[in-house]
């Protein structure tokens, strides 16, 4: 079925309501078991595994892929294009072997970064744009580059914003 254009563009997203006041733009792909807190956003074209938790006020921008079973705690931002693996070692078929994520609360993914399994993401930690992270990032601490390493302190990245 064709969409409605407008200027020859297809017609925006649609608003796709979630559970507790939340939102969701389609076309995008939300696995079963979902479990999103309130007033969560998940933009278009963005993949969310199977049975991934949601804490409040989560922000997952278009494009974003979390694999199956990552968690991530209240106020979480993830950016454009950022990925949240589980199988370090792909296609393992063993769902055993998986290593989610598990995000605290306040952190913040930047647009491009990865974070490879078992590599969890510590309270208002942040991860820079582009950056892949290979070993867990410690709380209310900034780490870029790839393989990712540590910046500054999340105080000075706030005071720096």
């Amino acid at each position: 079925m064709r969409g409605d254009t407008l200027s020859g563009n297809p017609s925006p997203n649609k608003r796709i309501e979630l559970p507790n006041s939340s939102v969701a733009w389609s076309p995008c792909a939300i696995g079963d078991g979902l479990v999103n807190g309130d007033k969560c956003s998940i933009g278009a074209l963005a993949h969310i595994g199977r049975n991934v938790t949601m804490g409040n006020n989560c922000r997952i921008q278009g494009s974003a892929y979390i694999a199956d079973d990552c968690k991530l705690g209240n106020n979480v931002f993830i950016g454009p294009n950022a990925t949240l693996l589980n199988d370090r070692y792909p296609p393992s078929g063993n769902k055993a072997l998986w290593q989610p994520i598990t995000v605290g609360n306040g952190a913040v993914i930047g647009g491009g970064a990865t974070v490879v399994p078992g590599c969890n993401v510590g309270e208002n930690a942040v991860l820079g744009a582009g950056s892949v992270l290979t070993k867990p990032l410690p709380s209310n601490e900034v780490w870029v580059g790839n393989p990712a390493v540590f910046l500054m302190t999340r105080e000075k990245y706030d005071a720096k914003r």
